[in-house]
């Protein structure tokens, strides 16, 4: 994929960490961490689909007028 080294992955840390400060910084890395996860677990589904895509129903609740008292 991408190639980078130590110092190219320092200068991106460091400009990560003004960008986005030290409290937002590990909320950040967590959010892209279950991102890539999430997008490789769909690739991989894709790729190599085990069993039939779960079909979704929206169910339609019907609103019954109120009675005036």
């Amino acid at each position: 994929m991408f190639s980078f080294s130590m110092p190219e992955l320092v200068v991106i840390l460091v400009i990560a960490l003004i960008v986005f400060g030290p409290g937002k910084l590990p909320e950040v890395g967590k959010a892209i961490g279950k991102g890539m996860q999430e997008f490789r677990r769909a690739s991989n589904e894709m790729m190599n689909p085990k069993e039939e895509p779960i079909k979704v129903e929206a169910k339609v609740e019907s609103k019954q007028p109120e009675e005036k008292k």
